[in-house]
């Protein structure tokens, strides 16, 4: 595998920030956009790959790859309608490390050809599917990566619920890129835990007064969990969430029937629930809650969480006062914070609450 597909494959959710002027779905973005300036603060910013749209529908062409590739030393995908295979040519010759090819509009014998091509330029083919036979084709073929797109290009209309599906269908010796309709940090959250390697923002970045920051915002962990344990401020049913957040049902003992994003889950004991849970996607466990025992102090508490591999979720005695200091001992992957979050019990202090935010930040 080449460098675009390396790039993507460490820890964590990777992303590849998206360089196009305009969208046939949204029009115009930024028509200015700059490639090479926007190149070099992705790459300041964490992004992990620059994606870069050439077709002129998008407002791009083969010269804003050029341009990318002297400001930064990211991978750079080449995005297009691309059908023959001196386009590769073309791609590999602007300095691309990666083209796009759209099962929507290759049958399977020219996908082979053109993966045969990329192979023999070097490059990396990123293999785009938007429904499960798409996926399937894409698996056959030999793709690796593989773009999941939420957007259907016929209608532009984008069904996160679908993609996420498709995503945690996917075979996990792939690596898989999630695509599109990625507007908020819960929208990447929620791909990572579904099975995506990594995430492609376009839209949302080039619509911000600063992409870069926009970016680095997307992408920045620990994500935050505001929560209300058990009684007093047990709910009834799983509260409505917008649809920038997940939504998360906290069960001790057993699970219950209430829908929601994920599920964390408590060990009862005794007359309380257990230390430790976990975090449950669908019935699948994507991260340990480490917790302080019920109601006392463990000194040794944020030693123990950061001897865990995986993704944590920090919880136990979090407070704006604190959690930065646990943070920076854990590196965990979401933070859990409740009562020290309260004017009184099951009612949150909203000034605590933004207080403990931008301290995460």
């Amino acid at each position: 595998m080449g460098r675009f597909r390396d790039g993507l494959a460490g820890p964590g959710l990777a992303a590849i920030a998206e360089i196009k002027r305009r969208s046939p779905s949204a029009g115009d973005l930024r028509p200015d956009a700059d490639p090479s300036r926007l190149a070099s603060e992705f790459e300041r910013a964490g992004a992990s790959a620059v994606s870069i749209l050439v077709d002129e529908r998008f407002g791009g062409t083969f010269a804003d790859v050029e341009a990318a590739r002297r400001s930064t030393r990211l991978p750079l995908l080449a995005k297009g309608f691309f059908r023959v295979e001196s386009d590769l040519q073309r791609a590999k010759g602007a300095g691309a490390d990666a083209v796009l090819l759209l099962l929507r509009d290759l049958d399977d014998r020219l996908a082979a050809t053109l993966l045969a091509e990329a192979q023999r330029l070097e490059l990396d083919a990123l293999v785009e599917a938007h429904d499960a036979g798409e996926l399937r084709r894409a698996v056959d073929l030999g793709a690796d990566p593989i773009g999941l797109n939420a957007r259907d290009l016929g209608s532009f209309r984008i069904d996160r619920g679908a993609a996420l599906e498709l995503v945690a269908a996917a075979p996990r010796d792939r690596l898989i890129v999630a695509e599109s309709g990625l507007t908020a940090r819960a929208h990447g959250a929620a791909a990572e835990l579904a099975g995506a390697d990594a995430i492609l923002v376009g839209s949302a970045l080039m619509q911000a007064s600063d992409p870069a920051a926009r970016l680095a915002e997307l992408i920045a962990r620990p994500l935050v969990k505001i929560c209300a344990a058990e009684t007093p401020r047990r709910a009834p049913a799983v509260l409505p969430v917008p649809e920038t957040m997940l939504s998360v049902a906290v069960y001790v003992g057993e699970l219950g029937r209430n829908e929601s994003d994920l599920v964390q889950l408590y060990p009862r004991e005794g007359d309380h629930r257990g230390r430790d849970g976990v975090l449950l996607r669908n019935g699948e466990r994507v991260a340990r809650v480490l917790d302080l025992p019920w109601k006392s102090s463990d000194p040794g508490h944020l030693e123990r969480a950061r001897a865990v591999n995986g993704r944590v979720l920090l919880a136990g005695g979090l407070s704006p006062e604190n959690v930065r200091l646990a943070i920076a001992a854990v590196k965990p992957w979401a933070v859990d914070a409740s009562s020290a979050l309260e004017q009184a019990p099951g009612i949150k202090d909203h000034a605590r609450v933004h207080a403990f935010v931008e301290a995460v930040r």
